[in-house]
């Protein structure tokens, strides 16, 4: 089952992931809430939408903007609405 790791943490886990463009994005029911942060951090993807941020924290540690979502997905990407994906360092594994 992909996991999303930081800081030696599981920060997300779901046999339910999709992949786009090579990132796996997990529901939003399987992030583990209490490692995240609302950003202010806003970014456009041309065919997705509009992208808002997370901060990941691990122990005293913050890792900026390292998860993304699309509350409100384009069309052609509503299979990942609310679905949350991880870069920055965040490993995830199967």
């Amino acid at each position: 089952m992909p996991k999303a790791v930081w800081n030696g943490t599981v920060i997300a886990e779901s046999d339910r992931t999709e992949v786009v463009e090579g990132n796996h994005y997990f529901p939003a029911d399987s992030i583990k809430k209490e490692y995240f942060q609302e950003s202010n951090t806003h970014t456009t993807c041309p065919w997705k939408g509009l992208a808002s941020y997370y901060n990941v924290a691990v122990d005293g540690q913050v890792n900026k903007d390292a998860a993304w979502y699309y509350p409100s997905a384009k069309e052609k990407a509503k299979n990942i609405e609310g679905y949350v994906a991880f870069w920055r360092g965040v490993k995830v594994e199967s």
